[in-house]
């Protein structure tokens, strides 16, 4: 799973590079080590994207896709109901599309111990 993982990562960061309205932070960072799962997941943007699809992937079962709900307009920040999975590894995964009209894609990763 973690080769699964790390493999996705790398890939889409590349793609990431090249942005238009690239990843500025989220929150849980990525990385970041949590001694608890958070309630939501924040995503900010450098400039304004309409997000299309997120994605949950966790150790304890297949990849879902997560409720964007009335977030489906051109904005910048976005935050999003996550479900306790406990612990594992998070790896969520974005796309959208830029005010500018290109395709974006992303991914960044968290632990809960």
């Amino acid at each position: 799973m973690k080769t699964v993982l790390l493999s996705a990562l790398i890939s889409l960061w590349s793609v990431a590079a090249f942005a238009h309205s690239p990843l500025q932070s989220t929150t849980p960072a990525d990385g970041a080590v949590l001694a608890v799962p958070p309630s939501d997941i924040v995503m900010v943007f450098k400039g304004k994207i309409r997000l299309t699809r997120v994605t949950l992937a966790h150790a304890k079962g297949d990849a879902q896709d997560l409720v964007l709900g009335d977030q489906t307009a051109f904005q910048q920040d976005f935050m999003i109901p996550l479900s306790d999975f406990g612990a594992g590894e998070y790896l969520i995964t974005w796309r959208g599309l830029g005010d500018d009209g290109h395709a974006q894609t992303g991914v960044f990763a968290f632990r809960v111990q």
